[in-house]
């Protein structure tokens, strides 16, 4: 008898070694893609519903280089281990969730007088 081992034995017919490899370097693809999606979906700046809305009923339009200063004051304020987050950029005020990077809230100038912001520990101001 021999002690010999051929490719057959250790793997079935249908499973090769190089297939073996190939199916590794594509689930290791496939976790990188979904790490790489995870990791953009927790740096991404979100409204919520109540949010959107209050945009909308104010008519506040936001640009991508207002976003993108928003974005940076979230990221500011969770460097400062923020929790919730009032945001100023000249004549308008969102709340923002800043772990969840969500914008809970806005208003326009109009509606920030004489109102008072609540449940916040911090504040950003952008000029």
């Amino acid at each position: 008898m021999s002690d010999r081992l051929t490719i057959g034995q250790l793997y079935p017919a249908s499973v090769h070694p190089q297939v073996l490899q190939r199916t590794q370097a594509v689930k290791n693809t496939a976790t990188a893609e979904a790490s790489f999606e995870s990791v953009l979906q927790k740096n991404m700046l979100k409204f919520s519903n109540h949010a959107a809305k209050r945009l909308e009923q104010r008519g506040i339009e936001l640009g991508s280089s207002q976003l993108d200063q928003i974005s940076s004051a979230v990221d500011k304020a969770a460097a400062k281990g923020s929790k919730e987050s009032l945001i100023l950029l000249k004549d308008m005020a969102l709340i923002v969730s800043v772990p969840n990077r969500t914008v809970v809230t806005a208003m326009d100038g109009s509606s920030m007088k004489d109102n008072v912001f609540t449940q916040i520990d911090s504040a950003v101001i952008i000029s």
